[in-house]
Parts: C-alpha cells; structure tokens; sequence
C-alpha cells in the first residue's frame, strides 16, 4: 500500500496539472472531466433507481487508451493513480489530507453514485497493472516476484470489495454479473501465479461462463468486447488442464498458438516454455537425420528440438490465414533456425582441426557436423524464400485491387516492390549451390538452376510492368520476350524435376499473362503515337518564344502549366538610362587669389634670453 500511495503521491505533486486539472474543469480534457458528470437518468439513489458500471468496456478503453496498447504497464498505473484522486476529490471522499491518512471505505449506505463503484474498480486495476509491471521486472530481478503476488493479491481483495457492493439493490443485474466475472478473472490470475492449477481453472471457467452468457444477452456490437475477454481466457485453461494432467491440451494450446502467431499476455513465457519441454523430451528418441541420401548423427539438444518441431511450424505457416500472422510464423521460425545454426558453429570451432583430417581421409567429403550445418543453413534460406514468395503474392493482390479500384491519397504498391523481393530470392538461391557437401550434387544444383530460371522470368515480368508505367514500350516489350525465354526454358528441363517445382509459381500461367500483356502493350504503343501525331498540329507547335513575346498568337503550350513555365526573360537584360550629371569647377585653374602673408601671424625668433625667460615665467 504504501508503494502504491508513493505512486499517487508523485504523479499528483504537479497539482496544477494532470491530477488537479481533471477536477478543476479548467485545461483538461474530456476524458479527464468524465469524473465530474453525474450519472445518466434520474436523480441518483432515489427511488427504484439502480446505479450501473460497464466494467469490462471501462477497463479496455482505458487500458488501450494509456499504455497498454503497447505494453506499458507503468503509464498505465500511473493514469489509475491520478484517476483515483480525481474521484476522490469529486466525491468529496478523500483519505485525510497532506499531513496524515485517514482511512475510509465505500460503504452500501454511501453508495449512491457509480462513481464509488468506479472508485474501487481503479483501486483493483491500479493493483493489477502493479503486478503486471513487476512481472516484466522479474525476469531480470527474481526477488520482485514475492512484491508480484502481493500486488496481485491487494487486487483480488480490492475486487472482492467492488463484489460485496455490488450485491446491493441499488445495483442493476449486468453490473453485478461483470463485477463477478472480474473477481473471478483476477482470482485466476493470482492462482495462475501460485500455480495452484484446479482453482485457477475453476476461476477462469467461472469468468467465461458469465462473459459468454453476457455475450449471448446483447447485441453483435455489445457482445465483441465479452468474445474476446473469452479468447484471452480459453489458453489459461487449456494450460491449467494441462498441468491437472490434460494431455491432450498441449495440441490444442499449440494450435491456439499458431491460429494466432504467438500468444501474449499471462501465458506467453509459460506456453513457450511448455512447448520446449514437450519437444526436448521427444528429442531425447532422436538421434539422426536423413537429407539428401547421406545420414548425419544430431548430438546437440538445440538442434533436435528444432527439427522436431520444424513439421509442425511448416503446417502452421500454410493453415495461418491472415498476412501478419504467416509473417510472424515466419520470423519464429527464422529465429529458432538462426539459434539452431548458431549452436552448430560453436560445436564446430573446437572441432576443427578434426574436420580438417576427415576431409583428407574421406577424400573431399565433409564431416556429419558440417553437413548438418549445410542442412540446417538450407532450411534457412528456404524458410526466407517462402517468406519473401508469400509477401510477393500479397503484394501482387494489392497491386490488382488497387489497378482495379484506383484509390488516390495512399501510398499504392508498385511494380518495384516486387522486384525488390525477387531480387532478395534469387540472392538466397545464389547461396544455396554453395552450401558445403553439395558442390557434386548434380540433382541439387539442376533443381537450383531450374527455380533461378522461375524468379527470374517473374523478376523481368515485373520489371517490364514497371516499364509499362512510364510508357517505355520497346523496353517492356523486350523484357516480355525474355521472360517468355526464361519460361520456356523451364518447361523444357522440368520434366524429371516436377516434383521439386511443384511449391514453384505457375510459369504456364506466367506465359499466359504475358502473352495477354503483350497485345494490350502494342495497342497501347499505337494508341500513344497516334495521340503524339494528333498533338503537332500548327495551333500546338511551339515557336520558341516566350509568353510576354507573342500575346497577340494563339499557341498550345503544355508548359505553361508546368514548373518550368517560359514566361518572361529572367533575369531581366541590361539598359543604358540616363545617369545623374557630374559637374567640374574649370574656372578654378584660371583665378588668381590675393596674398594673404599680412594677415598670418609671424612667430618672433627667440634665443637663449627668451628661454631663459621661459623657464622662471616671465614670458609675456
């Protein structure tokens, strides 16, 4: 408690400011005045009233509002604070004054405004984004963990109070049943943390019964807010089935899991810790891999926890139906794979001077650790290849549907875009040839050459749809022409390697496109010289004049309405103008002027005398 009055004490020092200014009604905003509105309705606490709370929309809007939106529990706890004086200055419930704290709690005689039950609501969040906040803090500093369960416990207690009001008749039926579900909601979280797991799920199985039956009570609209507490609630069950004894909640967990490309919250560190536990003991079964032919030993325990889950990841990416979520099953599965290939060089420093000595006794073949490596660096730029494949996919629908709608005021996809992306796939192409124990591949490197020959007959596709856009027709008709090379060239050597090329896009269709492409290309090239003819007519003809030059000609100048507009000469050329007349005093040579020796004084001649005479003074 007193940690929590140092928080409101320091954001309500600036009294002018965040704290005071929401009950003042000064320079605050509208969120900061909500607490000086009484409620909606009749007078309160009068007859057959019932006060209400919409507490479930009143914690997300400001959760989303002040720092949770990303992550920042702090903020968020510092708002609550705040909010809480106000309330308490509205209501004229203050807990004694600056010198000493005098305790008071909200009775069912004083309650005759929501604002109490908001009073105590802001007290249970104010806890719980405490305990959120030492929760990030404990991974560096274990200790903060034992101040976590007592934050977490303060909130349960502060929503066991917001329940017992609650109970009263002066409140409405849905107030009451939220005021539940949040007390069962936090009372799971604390169980959750003391791994105490048959209350947790009880807890959390009690608080998604009542948000699905509000969620069933109310309209579509209403009822959002209720579907996705659920949502966050079913994993946290799913997990404490687990660890009851559950085992078949691990699948659904890992399903929740990739449905929704990474899990936050509560269970995240938890689920991910779970699911490496599960796999390291499937590990331990597994001791080799087969690539290509040739079977390598897996001694490190990094490694076989990643190959075993490499299937399930490669299933999730192609059921994962938005773009963000495959993108982001992408980048896990990138960095698990980045982790995997780090583990392997650090076993193979030490081991260099024997892979040295098996390359010249095998005569040129690699060691299992290195060939593991190859493997391994293969899957890598595979997995970035059906990455940058399936942004490019995603790209290409945006581009159609914005050729297709022609919305102005956003930044629209280009055909440079993609050219980006094709380059970065064929630079991960480049390498594979080079992998360690596949320079004799001879199937390898044809399969290699065969998909180069693909991205880069849709690089040139797009590359001459980029042409296309700046009306450079000869140069989009000659990309044409190789990308048809390119395709046909594929179709003539895949005949043994269709099955490598199946995950491959169309070049069948690729050559349809194209063709179509070609014709609308020419007629567009017709169209064009044709409108160029039809502009050089003698009212459109420029005479190289300027604007100010020929005002009494009609002439259709296009750059008259362009940035560089020939209007007038600039800077302005020189004119000779009269200038201001000198005048010479010519007379001045021919005047004689009369001597003037007579009126000049003339200094008299002194001798010794006269300094004589100087020194004592007597000189006149």
């Amino acid at each position: 408690m007193a940690a929590e009055r140092q928080v409101a004490g320091g954001g309500g020092g600036r009294r002018g400011g965040g704290g005071g200014g929401g009950s003042s009604g000064g320079g605050a905003g509208p969120e900061e005045n909500k607490e000086n509105e009484k409620p909606a309705g009749p007078k309160a606490g009068s007859l057959g009233d019932s006060l209400g709370l919409e507490i479930l929309q009143i914690i997300k809007e400001s959760q989303q509002q002040h720092g949770l939106r990303h992550g920042d529990f702090q903020r968020y706890r510092g708002y609550c604070s705040r909010r809480l004086r106000r309330l308490r200055k509205t209501l004229s419930f203050k807990m004694g004054n600056r010198h000493k704290f005098t305790g008071k709690k909200v009775t069912e005689e004083i309650l005759s405004d929501n604002r109490y039950l908001l009073l105590i609501l802001m007290d249970a969040e104010r806890a719980w984004s405490y305990a959120m906040q030492l929760k990030q803090e404990a991974n560096t500093e274990p200790r903060k963990r034992f101040h976590l369960l007592s934050r977490l416990r303060k909130a349960v207690k502060h929503a066991e109070e917001l329940e017992r009001l609650c109970e009263s008749n002066r409140v409405d039926a849905k107030t009451k049943l939220e005021a539940q579900a949040y007390m069962a909601y936090l009372t799971g979280m604390l169980r959750f943390e003391h791994q105490e797991w048959k209350a947790a799920m009880e807890a959390f199985n009690k608080c998604k019964t009542i948000y699905e039956k509000l969620a069933s009570a109310f309209t579509e609209e209403q009822a959002v807010l209720y579907n996705q507490r659920v949502e966050e609630i079913s994993p946290n069950i799913r997990y404490c089935a687990y660890n009851i004894g559950d085992q078949s909640a691990i699948s659904e967990l890992m399903q929740m899991r990739l449905r929704s490309g990474g899990t936050e919250g509560l269970l995240a560190e938890k689920l991910e810790s779970l699911i490496t536990q599960t796999r390291a003991k499937q590990a331990a079964t597994m001791s080799e891999v087969e690539w290509r032919g040739r079977t390598v030993p897996v001694k490190i325990d990094k490694v076989r926890i990643f190959l075993l889950g490499l299937a399930d990841n490669e299933a999730a990416i192609a059921q994962a139906e938005g773009e963000e979520t495959k993108e982001h099953l992408f980048e896990s599965l990138l960095s698990e794979c980045r982790d995997a290939i780090q583990a392997v060089r650090e076993e193979l420093k030490p081991d260099q001077k024997q892979r040295e000595h098996s390359l010249e006794v095998d005569s040129g073949k690699v060691s299992n650790i290195q060939y593991l490596h190859s493997y391994l660096t293969y899957i890598k730029l595979s997995t970035a290849i059906k990455r940058n494949e399936s942004m490019a996919k995603a790209l290409q629908k945006t581009l159609l549907q914005e050729q297709q709608s022609e919305d102005d005021g956003k930044r629209t996809a280009r055909p440079q875009d993609l050219i980006r992306l094709y380059d970065i796939i064929l630079q991960n192409l480049v390498e594979l040839p080079q992998l360690p124990g596949l320079e004799e591949d001879k199937n390898f490197q044809k399969e290699i050459g065969l998909k180069t020959l693909v991205y880069k007959a849709y690089r040139c596709f797009f590359i001459a749809q980029s042409y296309v856009l700046v009306k450079k027709w000869s140069e989009a008709l000659v990309l044409y022409d190789r990308v048809l090379k390119y395709a046909s060239e594929v179709q003539a050597q895949a005949g043994a390697y269709k099955n490598s090329l199946k995950e491959l896009p169309d070049v069948q269709e690729l050559i349809n496109q194209v063709n179509a492409e070609k014709y609308s290309l020419q007629a567009a090239a017709i169209l064009d010289a044709n409108d160029t003819h039809e502009t050089e007519s003698p009212s459109q003809v420029k005479d190289g004049k300027l604007l100010s030059e020929r005002f009494e000609t009609f002439c259709l100048d296009p750059s008259l309405v362009s940035k560089q507009a020939s209007l007038v000469h600039f800077p302005p050329g020189f004119q000779p103008i009269p200038c201001k007349p000198l005048f010479f005093d010519l007379a001045l040579n021919h005047v004689a002027f009369p001597p003037l020796e007579d009126k000049v004084e003339q200094k008299a001649k002194s001798g010794l005398t006269g300094y004589i005479k100087g020194i004592f003074g007597f000189r006149s």
